[in-house]
């Protein structure tokens, strides 16, 4: 599987539909996958099975790990050899805040319904999670990442479609480059490959000395016009993190993120024996965001020929909160390339 790489660059007024349909053509491939195979897709066409199995409610679990416990919210079950997608959220956040405006959303559906979902809640950051004890060690980011080989041996998903943001794209993709016969596909948003220097780390500390918590995580989060114009949206999301998430908790993820190292990827042929995300990769951000300059630098050393970088105008630092319409459309597209394509069930015939 190889996707031709490209920048897309949204510009204010224009559709995606409208900037990608000449680029993005490119990437279907004469022998598609369709997400439904065989029996699954006859089974499809005969009764309303599979539409109810993935319009159950969400279930919850927490599973075992070498790390710890970590909290899953899972819809549907595994389809043969369908990819599950799986997400990972940002720092200051969990699945719910992270995910729920995108995932809801009415053209999300037509795609989802062909997927089991899961949703990871990194340890301690769910609704209604208990505060960890005193002299609690928070996982590293690669521990985070190793913890989740036992969410999808638990579930029996041969490979996962990621999708992160943030902290959570850095988690998936350490998690891509240590198990990389378990990822088929990556979507990251504002993923920053590089380890905080000395002089990050004590501006860092300097602003935790000066600001709340939820201060400190929203300029993580949001571009500094929406920070500064204090949208509704900003406004809801201060609130939010600091009633729904423990803080106590969020603080250790906050310091751990802080701290984490370089993301060992270089692109093919720059270094002997580069290390690199070996499958299909879109990067996204947007426009002015605070991760702008590290998603540019990720997108520098990654492979061209599999990856695909999407720039979103007048989406501020959230794009799947605030574009989910443009950034389904590019999901589509993204999995298109990777050879599958959407089938719809066939309408059910009129009774006489």
């Amino acid at each position: 599987m190889k996707v031709l790489g490209h920048k897309i660059e949204l510009l204010t007024g224009l559709l995606l539909h409208d900037v990608t349909m000449a680029g993005l053509q490119e990437l279907r491939f004469p022998e598609e996958k369709p997400l439904l195979r065989g029996q699954d897709a006859a089974e499809l066409e005969n009764s309303d099975s599979f539409l109810l199995a993935v319009d159950t409610d969400w279930k919850e679990h927490d599973i075992e790990t070498p790390y710890g416990l970590l909290h899953v919210v899972i819809r549907g079950s595994p389809k043969g050899n369908r990819p599950a997608i799986l997400t990972y959220h940002d720092v200051g956040l969990n699945h719910k805040l992270c995910f729920n405006t995108f995932f809801n959303f009415e053209d999300m559906q037509e795609i989802t319904k062909h997927f089991v979902v899961c949703h990871v809640d990194a340890p301690g950051q769910q609704v209604g999670a208990s505060q960890f004890p005193q002299g609690y060690q928070f996982p590293s980011m690669e521990q985070l990442a190793a913890m989740l080989p036992s969410v999808v041996q638990h579930f029996g998903f041969k490979y996962v479609i990621g999708i992160g943001v943030g902290a959570g794209a850095y988690v998936l993709a350490k998690f891509a480059l240590i198990f990389p016969d378990l990822v088929e596909g990556l979507v990251l948003m504002n993923i920053d490959p590089n380890g905080k220097g000395w002089i990050d780390w004590a501006a860092t500390k300097l602003s935790g000395l000066t600001s709340t918590l939820p201060d400190t995580v929203l300029s993580h989060l949001f571009s500094q016009e929406e920070l500064v114009g204090n949208t509704e949206l900003v406004q809801s999301y201060r609130q939010q993190i600091s009633n729904v998430v423990n803080q106590a908790n969020l603080q250790l993820f906050w310091n751990m993120y802080n701290s984490r190292r370089d993301l060992d990827i270089n692109r093919p042929g720059t270094v002997p024996n580069a290390k690199t995300l070996r499958c299909p990769v879109m990067l996204v951000v947007g426009d002015n965001a605070p991760a702008e300059d590290g998603v540019v630098e990720c997108n520098s050393k990654l492979d061209p020929t599999t990856t695909t970088f999407l720039k979103m105008a007048d989406s501020g630092g959230l794009p799947q909160v605030t574009q989910p319409g443009k950034l389904t459309e590019a999901f589509k597209y993204f999995l298109q390339g990777m050879g599958y394509k959407l089938i719809s069930p066939r309408p059910a015939p009129l009774s006489s």
